[in-house]
């Protein structure tokens, strides 16, 4: 059965897709399976307390690339196919009109700076980072 959210490998490396394909037609849309906000770099045991919050609502995560935080959601596009085809690529929104291959995530190893998939993370972070909170605990 088709389960939007799986992702697989791509079948052919991106070195090895021959020139002037669409790297595209090689690929499982893993750009169509999230998507990212920058969000401000927490400072204090209120910016942490707010990041646990966003982690609790199921499947979101926050990452930390290049010194930039990240709030990810995990939601598959209501558009993308079962042959990992946009169903509404003529009239497409814009952000994806701009997207590009050029540093796509297409076989890339997904590695962050840092990265926090539980609330648990995000409280052990703080813990370490910030001065003990005077007040309620986490």
């Amino acid at each position: 059965m088709y389960d939007p959210l799986e992702y697989t490998l791509p079948v052919i490396a991106r070195k090895d897709v021959p020139e002037g394909e669409n790297l595209c037609e090689y690929c499982t849309a893993r750009c169509c399976r999230y998507f990212a906000l920058p969000i401000d770099t927490p400072e204090d045991w209120d910016d942490f307390d707010n990041l646990r919050w966003y982690i609790m609502h199921g499947r979101v995560s926050i990452f930390v690339d290049d010194g930039t935080w990240y709030l990810m959601i995990h939601s598959v596009c209501e558009n993308l196919q079962e042959d990992y085809r946009c169903g509404i690529y003529e009239t497409r929104p814009n952000i994806c009109r701009a997207y590009t291959t050029d540093d796509c995530e297409y076989d890339n190893d997904t590695c962050y700076d840092m990265l926090f998939e539980c609330e648990q993370q995000v409280h052990e972070y703080a813990e370490a980072l910030l001065p003990p909170r005077s007040s309620t605990p986490l």
